[in-house]
């Protein structure tokens, strides 16, 4: 490998990485969500009510989809950064 397709490789394992670290912050849901469920109570009556509150929740599907991208990415690159000495000294 050469030092650009090390960089490749190094940046999208990372990328990985910090997604899953993001989604484990998050609270490991499975699903991304963008509204939550909420009970408030009442003070006055003392009843609860349900309702839905715009929270965004980073889920494993996001972090599947940001990983998988990059890791495309990644090896493509790979790919791409390969050296042509090698190549020519085989033929």
């Amino acid at each position: 490998m050469n030092k650009k397709q090390k960089l490749a490789v190094i940046i999208s394992v990372s990328i990985v990485l910090a997604t899953i670290a993001v989604w484990l912050l998050f609270g490991g849901e499975i699903f991304t969500k963008t509204q939550v469920l909420v009970e408030k109570k009442d003070e006055l009556f003392g009843w609860t009510e349900k309702t839905w509150e715009d929270k965004f929740i980073w889920g494993l599907d996001l972090s599947l989809l940001v990983s998988a991208i990059s890791l495309a990415i990644g090896s493509i690159l790979f790919f791409v950064f390969r050296s042509k000495k090698n190549f020519n000294n085989q033929q």
